[in-house]
């Protein structure tokens, strides 16, 4: 027998399936073993502070997605620094750059617009603060809260690390990085780099050469993700169930009929009506899409979302460097458009107060405006409380929602990434630079990795 032949036999017997389909695994396993260790019930409570001892499952579990989020959040800090301070530095190989800045920005805001629109008409139609069984025990105030205020002073930089200690609430300090004054410094060391010119050229190679050390540890932390989808998953299975679903059934509904429009009506639409595939864009952005329903993270899932973005969709690599951080960090159409609209509705009908036109615009406003309050690695209580402290409502129906949070921040996130690869890629149609052989050719298996081919030339920008 050819031994060529029987090689090839045995490499495609034992070829292991794509990312997206070990996720689909992850994701069902997930559920399963969720509801094995909920079957299992609980250890016994604690005699001291009468928590609940979670099973030996349930532990393992949770232990399984907690680290691997932490392993993002560890990586986010440089991340964001280095890919912004890049992206900012490759405009200036841009023609047109500027226009292409503010019309990046402006179709942020115009998406943001229509989604949060969406949120406030399922609330209207839906009600779900008047069809849910939740009682008002369960309202309590967040550890952590928006206003206007904290927002904007949040923005100047208490150190060059954007490094904040706070409270662990036992006599220690603990410390955490505010991820939006990263993005200050980010933006003015990068604007700084371009106004120095060639003496800042030995700092850019070094931005660089240390980018790419970085993402190459996020890309051996992306790969876990299919094993942390079993952890992530199978928690919040096994620690919610299906009870709080069942308490919160129509607001879990409206919040995913809500992202559901957005990514399989609203950007469709736009797509279509640019001339461009939406299968195409979904094939193409598919890795990215997954990979932030199973984090919960917009930033952690940046690298990936630009390699799509620029490899798959045919967005010139020096736009898509700048376009997709500045999504990661400020373009939630999930996290700070449906959900916050949808929350507010919610909140405002359980606790039977009444709602005018000048509160729905009020909500838009944020939405639109207030979505860099989001950024960060998971969740987006901030959002939440900052829309509910603009409305005046009480902050306490936050603790309504927090039951779900984790179920719900899945689709959120997805349709957040779903939308920062959307708008660079209409943005490059819009103004003639997009490569559409790129966009409308065959996927392969795993177009997002980090050893794919890359040596696509970025096509030119207009005048």
């Amino acid at each position: 027998m050819n031994t060529s032949v029987t090689a090839e036999k045995k490499h495609t017997r034992f070829r292991t399936p794509s990312f997206a389909v070990q996720v689909l695994i992850g994701l069902a396993l997930g559920v399963v073993l969720g509801l094995v260790a909920r079957s299992m019930g609980a250890d016994g409570v604690d005699a001291t502070t009468g928590e609940v001892d979670p099973n030996w499952l349930t532990e393992t579990l949770g232990t399984i997605g907690s680290t691997f989020v932490t392993l993002l959040r560890a990586v986010v800090p440089p991340l964001v620094f280095l890919a912004i301070v890049a992206s900012i530095a490759n405009l200036r190989d841009v023609t047109g750059a500027a226009r292409l800045a503010w019309r990046t920005l402006a179709w942020f805001a115009i998406t943001a617009l229509i989604a949060v629109s969406i949120g406030i008409v399922l609330g209207l139609v839906l009600q779900p603060g008047d069809h849910t069984s939740v009682t008002a025990d369960a309202a309590s105030a967040p550890s952590t809260t928006g206003s206007w205020l904290d927002f904007l002073t949040g923005l100047v930089p208490a150190n060059v690390l954007g490094l904040e200690g706070y409270d662990n609430g036992d006599g220690s300090v603990g410390f955490s990085f505010n991820v939006l004054q990263i993005l200050v410094i980010s933006i003015a060391v990068g604007i700084a780099t371009l106004k120095v010119g060639e003496a800042a050229e030995p700092f850019l190679a070094f931005v660089r050469s240390a980018l790419a050390v970085v993402q190459k540890v996020l890309w051996w932390i992306i790969l876990l993700a299919p094993i942390a989808t079993v952890g992530l998953l199978g928690n919040a299975v096994a620690s919610y169930g299906w009870d709080a679903l069942g308490s919160l059934g129509m607001f879990t509904v409206a919040i995913y009929a809500g992202l559901a429009l957005v990514v399989a009506g609203v950007y469709p639409t736009l797509l279509r009506l640019h001339g461009l595939s939406v299968r195409q864009f979904f094939s193409g952005a598919w890795p990215a899409i997954s990979l932030a329903f199973v984090s919960r993270s917009s930033i952690g899932t940046m690298p990936v979302t630009e390699s799509v973005t620029e490899r798959n969709l045919g967005v010139p690599r020096s736009y898509a460097s700048f376009a997709v951080p500045l999504g990661a960090t400020t373009k939630m159409d999930g996290c700070a458009s449906i959900y916050p609209a949808i929350s507010a509705i919610f909140v405002a009908q359980f606790f039977g107060l009444d709602l005018s036109v000048t509160d729905y615009l009020l909500i838009a406003f944020v939405s639109v405006i207030g979505s860099a309050a989001t950024a960060g690695v998971t969740g987006a209580t901030v959002m939440l409380t900052l829309t509910l402290s603009t409305l005046g409502l009480p902050l306490e129906g936050v603790g309504l929602l927090l039951a779900i949070d984790p179920i719900l921040d899945m689709g959120r996130t997805a349709v957040n990434v779903a939308g920062q690869a959307l708008v660079p890629t209409i943005v490059a149609k819009r103004e003639g630079i997009l490569d559409q052989a790129a966009y409308d050719a065959p996927r392969g298996r795993d177009a997002w990795r980090e050893d794919a081919d890359s040596t696509r030339e970025a096509a030119p920008a207009v005048a």
